[in-house]
């Protein structure tokens, strides 16, 4: 049956869902007080029907190997903030550092041939990735540089006082700090789209501020606290009626799902590539041809120019012109090993296999009474948002629940997640995230579960003993 969720919390807006277990009745407890793997969480019973992915890709992956804590075995579930690498990138990596290390664009000789013949094969796998042209897709060191880029080139010429700027509350501060920069700068001014009852983007709310005035929706695809997916290609086709440029954030849903850019129509896309496999210092920024060309130059440099005279230069045309200087070569060839390697496996592989991980997560999560889960619930099929789940205990602090599980090889995140003008909303200043991404396990999230009742046990006892004194 469907998961049912329970009233709203009254101390959090969002309200907290919790839901009917189904295939926890198909798990056995086990003991949780012997070793870290054999003796804790849940053991499923019956996976055939849904061959873990996790598993099978797990040895691609060193660091899943390592053991923290004498003999506590990581327990990754922070890959929203951040991806473990697979070998076939790294050793793509370490091969262009030992075999063909050369700068890009500016020589004849053998090494830089083929170290630009790599640096641009990446930026044809990234296209290729996001169904873009190769002219569309300009490299940037992460997701905050493209907003960046975007903002200052194209807000800081194109808006005036009085244009409007529609952002969610539920946006990283990337998406949000650039913009009151240019609104600070031109005049124009930020309006922000409210979260619906469900935890999800209030879309009626989105309606209702959108005007002839708005020049500009910047939106995140997949929030990375509430889970929730918003409607981007709906958003986008009601921007571009009232002729408002669109800008999607997708951090969270390039690396988890296949992203079609033309199907899509946004003017302009950005992620990151150290949420997808690929190295920290890469990303992109994909823009429509026609937008990109009437953009002026971000930064100045080598490389982004066409001609250089004394008195002025005149630019390259779109993507070099805005790609000043040496780029990290070795990073966007990761950042394109890393497109190979999803590809292989495949997106929509990736995709149904993080629905069932989401399945397994929010139904370990079910029987711990004491948490508020944010965001909007999943459909029966674990589909319907991301494989993430942010929480809050009624009285333990985030921090401390992060602290202690880690102590048992559980990595977590804990804090804001960038996320601070929606965690005011909620009535919290933080909150605990745990996330899942290819790599991740049935046998992992259900041992996090344990260690997470154990470790709420713990503070309950604490508390308790300091009643009876």
């Amino acid at each position: 049956s469907a998961p049912q969720p329970l009233s709203p919390s009254a101390s959090h807006p969002l309200g907290a869902f919790v839901f009917q277990p189904s295939i926890l009745s198909s798990l056995q407890p086990i003991s949780s007080s012997g070793g870290a793997r054999k003796a804790a969480g849940l053991r499923l019973k019956a996976v055939a029907s849904a061959p873990s992915l996790g598993k099978e890709l797990r040895q691609d992956f060193p660091i899943l190997q390592r053991v923290v804590y004498e003999d506590k075995p990581l327990i990754y579930l922070d890959s929203a903030a951040t991806s473990q690498k697979p070998r076939q990138v790294l050793e793509v990596m370490d091969n262009f550092y030992k075999k063909t290390n050369a700068n890009v664009h500016r020589g004849a000789h053998r090494l830089s041939v083929e170290a630009t013949d790599m640096y641009e094969a990446a930026r044809d796998k990234i296209a290729n990735f996001v169904n873009a042209s190769r002219d569309e897709i300009v490299f940037t060191s992460a997701a905050t540089e493209a907003v960046n880029l975007v903002a200052y080139s194209w807000g800081m010429n194109s808006l005036k006082e009085g244009d409007e700027i529609i952002i969610s509350v539920m946006e990283h501060h990337a998406n949000i700090v650039p913009w009151q920069m240019v609104a600070k700068k031109t005049g124009a001014v930020l309006k922000f789209v409210k979260m619906g009852a469900d935890g999800g983007l209030d879309l009626e709310d989105f309606r209702a501020k959108l005007s002839e005035n708005t020049k500009l929706v910047a939106v995140v695809h997949v929030s990375n606290t509430l889970g929730c997916i918003n409607p981007v290609k709906q958003i986008t086709q009601e921007a571009h009626a009232v002729g408002a440029k669109v800008l999607i954030d997708g951090c969270q849903s390039v690396p988890h799902m296949k992203v079609d850019v033309k199907d899509l129509d946004c003017d302009w896309l950005i992620a990151s590539g150290h949420k997808m496999c690929a190295p920290s210092g890469s990303g992109f920024l994909y823009g429509k041809l026609d937008v990109l060309r009437e953009m002026p130059p971000f930064q100045g440099g080598g490389e982004m120019i066409d001609e250089v005279f004394l008195e002025y230069s005149t630019y390259a045309e779109p993507p070099g012109r805005f790609e000043a200087g040496t780029p990290a070569i070795a990073e966007c060839v990761g950042l394109g090993a890393a497109c190979d390697y999803l590809e292989e496996i495949g997106m929509d592989r990736i995709e149904q296999y993080e629905h069932y991980m989401t399945k397994v997560l929010f139904e370990a999560l079910e029987p711990i009474e004491s948490i508020n889960i944010y965001g909007p619930e999943p459909k029966a099929d674990g589909s319907g948002r991301a494989a993430l789940a942010a929480f809050n205990h009624r009285s333990i602090q985030a921090s401390d629940l992060a602290t202690f599980l880690d102590m048992e090889g559980v990595a977590i995140r804990s804090g804001h997640h960038c996320t601070q003008p929606l965690h005011r909303i909620l009535d919290v200043s933080g909150s605990c995230r745990a996330s899942c991404y290819l790599y991740t396990t049935e046998e992992e999230v259900m041992e996090f579960a344990e260690h997470l009742k154990s470790t709420i046990q713990m503070f309950d006892n604490i508390e308790s003993s300091f009643e009876i004194d």
